[in-house]
């Protein structure tokens, strides 16, 4: 199979009517646990650490260095703080990258992360959040760190949050207009987690792979959207469309596809899942404008349709993307 050419997520992907998806935000919605998780507990943890240490990062620094049980609240609050409008200075902090880095192998060889119970739970907590941390900086050095938990499966846990943090990371170098430094060794490492039986860090490493490219990603993409699991397939297919790769068609046809189910009141898992299926077929729709940008073409009749019936659609979000892309393809086909 011959290698499609990468698209990386940069700032010149924008399209004229459906943008298309950065990395971070690809992550947030396919990636969705791990940042409810994280939000939820910023809401109750942040603003007491962030009154505390305000945008000093020697403060963060002390405060993870501390043996005790709050340093992943820390950790979760740094993150956050790199990612606001104060952290954009400390991004490209080599210094500060290799700080942090510090931390995390010596938590890894406490051999904390490995054990059971309340303390393990944190300490697995607190590597996962400074591997986020990491994925926020737009520095090469930040990728030596998350490339040692990404290969280390042992810990599944802390790989997948390195694998995040690869792609995370991957989005910040390009924007900064930056690389990694060793770019075969990190597809080397996130093609290996591609293949891990744990299903949510095999469906982070395909959404990275999608990202980062590199030899080997469109062949092992093109194979992981006969993936048995849902979200595996669908980060595939994201992957392809970046790629502009026809084997992204028939994925984002099933993508597109998902009916909307209105759950009864008060049935709160019913409305995740009603979420979690809208943010799908936006980001499929985005995938569609991605191989829209690369073909110069309109999309198959069947895409098309459905494209045209998500028109009417009851989610707004979902309504108002699909008319704008219906409208761009009756541009094309119109050849204008």
């Amino acid at each position: 199979m011959s290698e499609p050419t990468r698209r990386g997520p940069t700032p010149d992907d924008a399209l004229p009517h459906v943008e298309p998806p950065s990395a971070a935000f690809l992550v947030q919605l396919f990636l969705v646990p791990l940042t409810i998780v994280a939000c939820g507990l910023f809401v109750v943890w942040g603003f007491y650490w962030l009154a505390q240490m305000g945008n000093d990062p020697e403060s963060y620094v002390r405060a993870l260095r501390r043996n005790n049980e709050g340093r992943w609240q820390v950790a979760l609050n740094f993150a956050n703080d790199l990612r606001g409008p104060g952290g954009a200075a400390l991004k490209g902090d080599t210094k500060l990258a290799a700080d942090l880095a510090g931390i995390l192998d010596d938590e890894v060889a406490s051999g904390r992360p490995k054990g059971s119970g309340n303390a393990a739970e944190q300490s697995k907590t607190l590597c996962g959040y400074l591997c986020r941390a990491l994925g926020e900086f737009s520095v090469p050095e930040a990728a030596v760190p998350l490339l040692k938990r990404a290969t280390d499966t042992t810990d599944p846990q802390t790989a997948q949050a390195a694998v995040e943090a690869l792609a995370v990371l991957a989005s910040n170098l390009a924007a900064a207009g930056k690389s990694f430094a060793e770019p075969a060794a990190v597809t080397k490492a996130i093609l290996v987690a591609t293949q891990s039986d744990m299903k949510t860090l095999r469906s982070s490493a395909t959404f990275a792979l999608g990202v980062i490219g590199g030899p080997g990603a469109g062949e092992r993409l093109g194979q992981l959207v006969e993936d048995g699991d849902d979200d595996v397939r669908y980060n595939a297919a994201i992957g392809l469309a970046r790629q502009g790769a026809d084997a992204a068609w028939q994925p984002l046809e099933e993508m597109l596809s998902l009916p909307d189910v209105v759950p009864p009141e008060g049935d709160q898992k019913g409305q995740a899942e009603r979420y979690r299926r809208a943010m799908i077929v936006v980001n499929a729709l985005k995938g569609v404008s991605l191989l829209i940008d690369d073909t110069k073409q309109p999309p198959p009749a069947a895409i098309t349709k459905l494209i045209t019936n998500l028109a009417e659609d009851p989610v707004s979000d979902v309504r108002s993307s699909a008319t704008a892309l219906d409208r761009r393809i009756g541009r094309l086909a119109a050849g204008e």
